[in-house]
């Protein structure tokens, strides 16, 4: 058993616990979920901090490891998944505003749900971006990556050159399932907090998939042709 392949199983031994733990105390104990567990700043807050946070760190070691050695394409690809990454974790912490006790300044106190210094939380038209996207674009993004771009992957030669030439990490079937379960158990918590744990899930699931993919050849720091 190598090295990445027990950093899996204990990736998904912790992914088991956070969440069944979450469904048991949502299912329990709901105010002590909502609380504490899922809390703004809590510990499954700062999970998904970290985990995407990771992903961002491992995404630009990537790029300037291999700068010299890949393509333009490849470049763009792996610099495209710095910045969400980047992105997505600042946006996680409200960009460290309650660690650092900033104020928010008027167009948020006024445009944002939560009076915080961030995107996901603005509302348009009386709804959150947040659950915009949740509800709609990422739930066909994951369906199209998590489904459809393996299939594609093993399928197509054009479209396994196409995600190589950009640097996609292609997930294993097993990323897959350990999501859709993930999800399953996750919809079973009547809390309405429990989306704190999803993105957890998603953090790390997706940091699993970074750090091994099925294509993790073509993250190599060998020259590509």
């Amino acid at each position: 058993m190598n090295l990445l392949t027990k950093f899996e199983k204990i990736g998904y031994g912790i992914l088991a616990v956070i969440v069944l733990l979450g469904l048991y105390l949502g299912l329990t104990n709901e105010p002590y979920f909502d609380t504490n567990f899922s809390r703004e700043d809590g510990p499954v807050e700062w999970g998904t901090t970290i985990m995407l946070f990771s992903i961002f760190i491992l995404s630009l070691y990537r790029l300037i490891t291999s700068w010299s050695n890949k393509q333009n394409l490849w470049k763009i690809g792996t610099f495209i998944f710095v910045v969400l990454f980047f992105f997505a974790a600042g946006e996680e912490i409200s960009w460290g505003q309650r660690i650092f006790g900033v104020e928010s300044g008027e167009f948020f106190i006024e445009n944002n749900a939560q009076g915080e210094t961030n995107l996901h939380n603005l509302v348009v038209g009386e709804k959150k971006i947040n659950k915009i996207v949740f509800s709609q674009l990422l739930f066909l993004v994951m369906f199209l990556y998590l489904i459809v771009c393996p299939i594609l992957y093993r399928k197509y030669k054009w479209f396994k050159s196409l995600a190589n030439s950009f640097a996609v990490p292609i997930v294993k079937w097993h990323h897959t399932i350990a999501f859709l379960v993930a999800t399953v158990f996750v919809a079973l918590n009547p809390s309405d907090r429990k989306w704190e744990v999803y993105e957890f899930a998603f953090g790390l699931t997706f940091f699993l998939i970074f750090l091994s993919p099925l294509n993790k050849e073509i993250f190599s720091t060998t020259k590509s042709d």
